[in-house]
């Protein structure tokens, strides 16, 4: 785990990331960012469960870390609107959903519609929501993967980024398939991140674009760990 800590620098990106839990994706952004992979500041860390590591990932790094518990509120309005203003706070370029259990209103997505951003464990459209990887295996799937896209108001379902598909094996687990879709979301997070930081991406009229083009429906499809030096992608 990095314990590498940063102050403001000259970056003219400010992101904001939502979690959850544990925080492994949270700490491949944070890797990135000091590895100098894209140029952007990570401002805050935000958490709607309070006392999960990922807020020790961001200390250690020397994020704020701040707990606004969902439990905690009357209802989903009333706290979409009050994760709304915190993250206002830090006048945010860019909103990342890295395991964040919670499904965003339009009071929130509203004020950041084409800067929010989420990773998923399946390939998109397929299986959105929950237990994705013993559903790949109950529906007898050659492949599993991973899925950056943007965040509209329904669940997993705004336009795809990037994917990434690992070989479902035969003797294949639920865990062990986690595993090693994780290890792929660790890359292609990053490297989501990259592309917009550099302009590369975006969303306009509902439409996921890289480098001035629409991307297909399930968005680029990562192929070569060669990729992930320079940005590029080849066929």
């Amino acid at each position: 785990m990095s314990v590498h800590k940063y102050g403001k620098n000259n970056a003219t990106n400010r992101i904001v990331i939502l979690i959850s839990g544990n925080g492994t994706n949270l700490q491949s952004i944070i890797d990135a960012r000091n590895a100098g992979k894209f140029n952007a500041e990570i401002v805050a860390v935000i958490s709607n469960r309070a006392n999960v590591f990922g807020l020790e990932r961001a200390k250690l790094a020397g994020i704020p870390a701040i707990t606004l518990d969902h439990t905690h509120f009357n209802n989903r309005d009333e706290f979409d609107l009050t994760l709304a203003k915190t993250v206002e706070k830090f006048n945010p370029t860019l909103i990342l959903l890295s395991g964040f259990m919670s499904i965003l209103s339009n009071i929130f997505l509203s004020r950041f519609h084409r800067n929010v951003i989420n990773i998923h464990p399946s390939l998109l459209p397929k299986y959105k929501g929950l237990k994705t990887h013993q559903r790949a295996l109950e529906a007898g799937d050659s492949f599993a993967g991973a899925t950056v896209h943007f965040v509209n108001e329904n669940l997993d379902d705004g336009p795809c980024i990037l994917q990434a598909k690992v070989r479902i094996r035969p003797d294949e687990s639920p865990e062990s398939l986690a595993e090693r879709v994780l290890k792929m979301e660790h890359i292609i997070f990053p490297l989501a991140v990259q592309w917009f930081c550099d302009k590369r991406i975006a969303l306009k009229n509902g439409i996921a674009i890289f480098d001035g083009i629409p991307l297909p429906k399930m968005g680029q499809q990562f192929k070569k760990t060669s990729q992930i030096h320079d940005g590029r992608f080849g066929p």
